[in-house]
């Protein structure tokens, strides 16, 4: 006893609180634990539960612990699975940096399954965080195949706790304060959404000393990787597409298609493009030093030369994007790949809508309803549509491993974009072998964004070629 209170941790509201412990004992809490000045309580964020009930342990106090709210879980596997060798090196990876960690595998090389091979061998409570409706059901359907009892939901309209528990970014941040206390394992899907300051208060507020982090690729345009290694562990393990082909992903090559613009486009194009850079060298911005476009954002606002400095910015991209002879090029690559599964992405809805139209295919855009999306991926999955076009709404999460070929008609330069389309066509199918289009506007900006994702070593070892 101390100060009359006793010796224990409890949890609130996000939090760890810790009470009654003397200074010596407080001091070895000190990495974890800061002093309220309203409260004068002593607290600390719901992921230290870890440290500091190791710590308590170690230090051989008796103490009670009004934080967990969960028990050991009996798991038994309906079905038996043999891990990859992949999936075995990166469970031994994870297992060994004490069962906490983020785990990088290209789309089709088997997260889900080697999450449950993880949560099986953990046995406790288990919540799975991911980033989209689609994912909640695939999920629910894979780890409903593996274990008996029933699986809880939250989102899409369900509001379903159950010890293995499957739930939205956007829902367990609602309920981030009720689930905190009640899980011992969590595992988040797509964590590189993590770092987003909406989502990072759920891994701050769980206590779930086992972590795992599931993405093709954890890099992020802003940097903020290490957010999430510090709310998950460290990177543990990585496989590449090369090391993964043949034995686990479908065979692919990627081929670039340079298209001439019109006349006309082209035109407007450099008109366009003059009025942005003479905006950019006038402002004095540096894309090179990473706050450039943040700086050209904040400028644009400011006057009338910069709005329309940023109106042009966005004609100059639209026009890149959105030539005709793109289309062109789309028609041959679809009648060299007639039968074929075919996915055609976008950066735009309005490029996209603009191909349903002009080739009479289904679109599917953030605006597509869940019902009306479920049963376009379900046609597609049959073989009743062969060809679907989106904006990114397919980029992440959707199970399609019937497609076997991608055709990229605008996108960014992020490397986790390229990564995610790609992994969209590499899903392993017995005889299947895969291609990429990249079809770019000759001359313009396109050029270089393209050659900023060509550094990804998902480049290495597959046939690239050109042509105009």
């Amino acid at each position: 006893m101390t100060d009359g209170l006793s010796q224990s941790i409890r949890y609130s509201q996000g939090t760890i609180i810790v009470e009654g412990f003397d200074g010596v004992i407080m001091s070895k809490l000190g990495d974890w634990v800061r002093r309220d000045q309203r409260t004068l309580e002593w607290r600390a964020e719901g992921r230290h539960y870890r440290e500091i009930a190791l710590t308590l342990r170690d230090t051989g106090v008796e103490w009670t612990d009004g934080a967990r709210q969960y028990d050991l879980l009996k798991l038994q596997l309906k079905k038996e699975i043999t891990p990859r060798s992949h999936q075995a090196a990166a469970i031994r990876s994870w297992t060994d940096a004490g069962r906490r960690g983020v785990v990088s595998l290209p789309t089709g090389a088997g997260k889900t399954i080697l999450a449950v091979m993880c949560i099986a061998a953990v046995g406790r409570p288990t919540l799975i965080c991911v980033p989209t409706i689609d994912l909640l059901q695939q999920w629910s359907e894979v780890v409903k195949n593996f274990f008996d009892g029933e699986i809880g939901m939250l989102g899409g309209g369900h509001q379903n706790i159950q010890p293995i528990t499957i739930a939205t970014y956007d829902s367990a941040a609602i309920y981030a304060d009720r689930l905190g206390p009640m899980f011992g394992m969590a595992v988040f899907d797509e964590c590189h959404h993590l770092p987003a300051p909406a989502y990072s208060l759920i891994a701050q507020s769980l206590i779930a000393p086992f972590r795992l982090g599931l993405s093709a690729t954890v890099e992020r345009s802003d940097g903020r990787e290490e957010v999430l290694f510090d709310l998950v562990g460290d990177l543990v393990f990585e496989g590449r597409f090369s090391e993964l082909e043949q034995k686990t992903l479908a065979p692919y090559r990627v081929v670039q298609v340079e298209v001439e613009m019109t006349p006309t486009e082209l035109e407007q194009y450099n008109y366009s493009r003059s009025i942005y850079k003479n905006f950019l060298k006038s402002a004095r911005i540096n894309f090179s030093d990473g706050q450039g476009w943040s700086q050209f954002i904040a400028l644009s606002a400011r006057s009338a030369q910069g709005r329309a400095a940023m109106k042009a910015y966005r004609e100059q991209k639209r026009l890149a994007q959105a030539a005709s002879g793109k289309l062109t090029e789309l028609w041959k690559v679809l009648q060299i790949h007639q039968g074929e599964r075919v996915i055609v992405f976008t950066d735009e809805n309005s490029l996209a809508y603009n191909i349903g139209r002009e080739f009479f295919v289904p679109v599917l855009t953030h605006l597509t309803k869940p019902a009306e999306r479920s049963k376009i991926l379900e046609e597609f999955r049959k073989g009743s549509i062969t060809v679907i076009a989106t904006s990114k709404v397919l980029n992440e999460g959707v199970d399609v491993p019937e497609a076997s070929v991608g055709v990229v008609l605008s996108g960014s330069g992020t490397v986790r974009e390229h990564v995610q389309r790609l992994g969209r066509i590499l899903r392993h199918k017995e005889g299947k072998s895969a291609v990429l289009y990249e079809i770019i506007s000759k001359g313009t900006n396109e050029t270089y964004v393209n050659q900023r994702r060509r550094q990804h070593y998902a480049y290495q070892g597959s046939f690239t070629s050109h042509r105009s």
